[in-house]
């Protein structure tokens, strides 16, 4: 990665969902300039013999995380118990007809709820790294990094969707970059919202929002006079999201921090 040469400093961590399950993405991720975590989807052959999946669920349990996870349509909320289990692998080629693919060392990592209640389909993350796992707190990061994620992807919706940059008219670079730029403060600060609202509902709109900020977004929204106390948090979020078109709960899930037992 180019980055890599201008932040010797920074740690870089590409991290991926199943449609990143590539082999050759896997064998590029060898060259060590970057950290990589990809949530795997296909049950690969290894060398040596066996499959991934069945090989990872006989491997040794290093730790549990456990999480509540919310109701949601059709969904029941619950609490989820996953074991965590972690294992140095080589995965065999695949066939290409026009090059021959080496061999790819890494490490798989499987969160499994190994007891889901009855009729439920059990909540199971394989992830793909190209770091080694020697512990449970080792693996416990990997997972948190995969939480990550989620957050990133739904930075990324507000800003195409929320922001709308996909539908800029610029044509000079220098001018689409400011735009990009604009957008992407605006983009970052409506996430912190959505996260602060979800983590601390009940506290004052003031600790992120000036009084005239809020006033107007009150003043547009219910059309009379704004309260003398400021709202809470989440009633002025409610508010801004309907200048967006928001007519309904929140149906994507942003998972708690899972608790950690070694």
């Amino acid at each position: 990665m180019r980055l890599a040469e201008h932040l010797s400093q920074t740690r870089l961590v590409y991290l991926a969902d199943r449609d990143s399950d590539l082999f050759e993405l896997f064998e590029e991720g060898q060259r060590g300039e970057a950290d990589w975590l990809i949530r795997g989807s296909q049950d690969r052959t290894l060398v040596g013999g066996g499959l991934l999946w069945s090989t990872m669920r006989e491997a040794q349990i290093l730790g549990t995380l456990e999480f509540d996870l919310p109701a949601a349509p059709q969904r029941a909320k619950r609490r989820v118990v996953q074991t965590l289990r972690a294992a140095r692998l080589q995965l065999r080629p695949p066939y290409r007809p026009d090059r021959k693919l080496p061999p790819v060392e890494l490490t798989a990592i499987l969160a499994w709820e190994e007891e889901p209640p009855e009729g439920v389909e059990p909540i199971e993350w394989l992830l793909l790294t190209n770091l080694p796992i020697g512990s449970a707190e080792e693996a416990q990061e990997k997972v948190q990094w995969y939480v990550c994620r989620w957050q990133i992807e739904i930075y990324f919706r507000i800003l195409k969707s929320g922001c709308r940059v996909e539908e800029l008219q610029l044509q000079e670079r220098d001018r689409l970059e400011v735009a990009l730029a604009l957008y992407m403060i605006v983009a970052w600060r409506v996430l912190y919202l959505i996260m602060l609202g979800r983590t601390m509902p009940e506290i004052s709109c003031e600790a992120v929002l000036a009084p005239e900020e809020w006033k107007a977004v009150y003043l547009v929204t219910q059309r009379k006079r704004p309260p003398s106390r400021p709202p809470v948090l989440q009633e002025i979020l409610v508010m801004i999201a309907q200048l967006g078109g928001f007519s309904g709960p929140q149906s994507r899930w942003i998972p708690p921090a899972p608790k950690h037992s070694g």
